[in-house]
This record gives C-alpha cells, structure tokens and sequence, in this order.
C-alpha cells in the first residue's frame, strides 16, 4: 500500500498494544512496509538475548510475561542496562529482559521512525515527543476466528487462550508500567480492527498520523 504522504515525511515511531487475535501484529507489519520502516516484535528476543548472551530460548518463555518475584520495582525509571541497577545479576529473568528490551527499543526509536509491538514501548518511550500510540481490540468472535485462522489455535480452546493472553499482556503491562494495560489515557487512538478490517485499520491510522505529523 502506498503512504498517504511520502516515507521520507515519516518521522514518528509507532507502537502497538493490542488484544490477542485482533490482528496488531498484522497491522503494525503493514504500517513498517507501508512507510519503509523498521519493524520490532518478537526479534526484540533475539536482540536481546545476544546483547545478554543467555539463550533465545530462556527469553522466549519470560517474554510479557510479568516476573514472579516481588522484589523489584513496578517501574523502570531510571534503570536502563546502560546504568545496571543494584543486584541485576540476581534479578529474575523476566526482569532482565524487561530492561534490556526497554534499552533497546529506545535505542531503536532514536535511531528513527519504526513500528515497534507490545512490550511497554508505548511506556518505555514516554518521554520522547515523536511517538504514536495505537492500541487495536476487536471482539471475541472475530478475535476467536483471527487466532485460529492465522495462529492455528485450537478452536476448543481458542476462548481460553485468548482470556489466558490477555490476561497475561495486562499483568504484564501493569507490573513494569504500575498503570492499566487497555487505559484510553495511555493511547493516541484505539481502533476495533473487526468493524474496519485490518487493512482499514491501517488506513485510520496512517490518515491519524499524517494529522499528527502536521501539528
């Protein structure tokens, strides 16, 4: 899909939060073709673990998924790998990953406009001016059937993945970011991917960033 204005005008990083099965990976790879812009999600594991030098495999199972001890802040703050906080080497492993992926998720939004999907980016990158919140939802039946079609859930099951998922995307969000996971406060827009399709979608928000690019 071509850009409602040209790539080299694209100067906002974009992130992504998004209810299981409601096409958010989709729509965010679309908008990275769309504009030519780098797009993160589950590389971010392998970033990360070949910057920590533990296994993707360990990182894949700690990803957004909040850690189960109680022992360190709900907030990143000032923390960043770059400073290493008191006792990182004894932190849990869903921690570790949480401060490296927030390092470089901001290492990436200073290098440019990218897409960046899940993962507290959209709290992570609170301070910088040129980014763009999105939050896509949809309801359960079209989630069921977007998760069985493009994820090959169990259709027997796919009601008690999706509430499992989501479930775990909101512990996860509240105990790094100490706020609401699906908050309308933390979002530019929000969108209902069933009522406009994803490629709709894609054209909400391009059409709602050439706004926000122009303020």
């Amino acid at each position: 899909m071509k850009g409602v204005f040209p790539v080299m005008s694209m100067r906002t990083i974009i992130t992504i939060s998004r209810q299981f099965g409601s096409g958010g990976r989709e729509i965010g790879k679309a908008l990275a073709e769309r504009y030519d812009i780098p797009y993160y999600d589950k590389d971010l594991i392998a970033l990360a673990a070949k910057k920590s030098g533990y296994s993707e495999e360990v990182f894949a199972k700690a990803d957004e998924r909040a850690t189960s001890s109680l022992l360190y802040s709900l907030m990143m703050g000032g923390y960043g790998m770059g400073g290493r906080v008191a006792g990182y080497n004894d932190m849990p492993i869903n921690d570790k990953l949480f401060l490296i992926q927030a390092d470089i998720i901001k290492n990436a939004a200073h290098k440019g406009p990218c897409v960046i999907v899940g993962r507290c980016a959209d709290y992570i990158l609170r301070d910088f001016d040129n980014v763009f919140h999105v939050f896509i939802y949809a309801d359960k039946t079209s989630r069921i059937e977007h998760s069985v079609k493009l994820h090959g859930v169990d259709p027997d099951k796919a009601s008690d993945v999706l509430a499992k998922k989501d479930k775990q995307r909101a512990n996860y969000y509240n105990f790094y970011t100490n706020k609401r996971w699906d908050d309308p406060a933390n979002f530019h827009l929000m969108i209902n991917s069933a009522a406009f399709g994803l490629d709709g979608s894609v054209e909400l928000i391009a059409s709602a960033l050439e706004r926000f690019n122009n303020d």
